[in-house]
């Protein structure tokens, strides 16, 4: 069973779409803010990571930029969730070193494309 980190401060964001992945099969790991993000990251070993991108204590770029700098999770596939759409965001995502990126609300079929996309090149017995 994948795991996922999903990093999310909004609960009821958090709520809905932990449990959509639970019932998709996924194993679900949950950070608040971008510190618990990094520490999650090191510490649960994820095969991906849903990273909100406007979090406190310390922002998703950042996160991500440090996630992406340590030996140990540099592989970690990281996908920007965001509520903002704007083309310079994404790019601003990705050069943070996000894999992708995707836009709130979430339209599930989408993300889940997105994320069978991904783990498909780290975890080959993923369908």
């Amino acid at each position: 069973m994948p795991k996922i980190l999903l990093v999310e401060d909004n609960e009821m964001n958090l709520d809905m779409l932990s449990r959509r992945l639970k019932r998709k099969g996924f194993d679900i790991v949950i950070a608040q803010d971008g510190q618990q993000a990094v520490v999650q990251a090191h510490n649960e070993h994820p095969d991906l990571i849903l990273m909100d991108m406007s979090l406190p204590v310390k922002n998703g770029w950042v996160a991500t930029q440090e996630i992406k700098a340590a030996e140990e999770t540099q592989n970690i596939p990281i996908i920007a969730l965001t509520a903002h759409a704007m083309s310079a965001d994404r790019e601003e995502a990705l050069a943070a070193g996000c894999d992708d990126y995707d836009t709130k609300p979430i339209e599930l079929p989408r993300l889940l494309t997105k994320i069978k996309t991904l783990l498909a090149h780290t975890l080959r017995h993923f369908q």
